[in-house]
């Protein structure tokens, strides 16, 4: 990450200077819209909250809003982060497959946090998309966990479900991750606004600050084309 210049303390400005964006139009985060039966649209404020944190702790200027894209949908290559989330089913049709494979292939970044219930559907898909490339755990020395903020634990555990502790699950395509599922974490819960759920303010900090990880690592691993 040596393009990464400086990270300045105690408000973590990051200084990306002689960083070239990645060739995409939209420097943001897009929500998929997918079928299937899963809420998609589940936690209306996070992706605002998240990309409000990352305009405000970091030198990337950032889309304020959210964008909504399918996978057909040809605007899918304006961004580079896309980010998935809900609480039931997903289901990729075969051209989805293609061009969702191809995405991220092509350099695009992919996050996906389990609402709980997203599981086995997300698992049974995303073979389809890379059935050679295995969901595997993310090492705890992985840049992700300390590119900006620091996670030696890995991912934090923000919304308690059943107790299972929070994993972070990966897809590398070369060096680079390129598949990123959060589980047992509810990431998304974390980056709602304060007083959505019970989760103490902390919790809501410690979501924001590994959001920003994901962002600012899915924009410096991107392959320059």
């Amino acid at each position: 990450m040596n393009r990464l210049c400086r990270v300045v303390a105690p408000l973590l400005f990051l200084s990306l200077a002689g960083f070239a964006p990645p060739t995409v139009s939209r420097l943001g985060i897009a929500r998929l819209q997918y079928d299937g039966g899963g809420d998609w649209y589940a936690n209306p404020s996070s992706l605002g909250n998240l990309l409000k944190a990352i305009n405000e702790r970091t030198t990337l200027r950032v889309e304020p809003t959210e964008g909504r894209v399918t996978l057909t949908d040809e605007r899918l290559y304006d961004y580079a982060f896309l980010h998935v989330t809900g609480h039931g089913e997903v289901r990729f049709t075969d051209t989805e497959v293609s061009h969702l494979r191809e995405w991220v292939l092509r350099g695009g970044f992919l996050h996906v946090d389990d609402n709980y219930g997203l599981d086995e559907s997300f698992r049974r898909e995303i073979a389809r998309v890379f059935p050679e490339r295995p969901l595997v755990d993310v090492p705890l020395s992985h840049p992700i966990y300390h590119v900006v903020y620091e996670f030696p634990r890995g991912v934090p555990k923000i919304h308690e479900h059943d107790g299972k502790p929070a994993r972070g699950y990966g897809i590398f395509v070369g060096d680079r991750l390129a598949v990123y599922y959060t589980s047992e974490s509810d990431l998304g819960n974390g980056w709602e606004d304060l007083g959505t759920y019970n989760d103490p303010p902390e919790m809501h900090e410690a979501a924001l600050r590994m959001g920003v990880n994901l962002f600012v690592y899915a924009v410096t691993s991107r392959p320059v084309s």
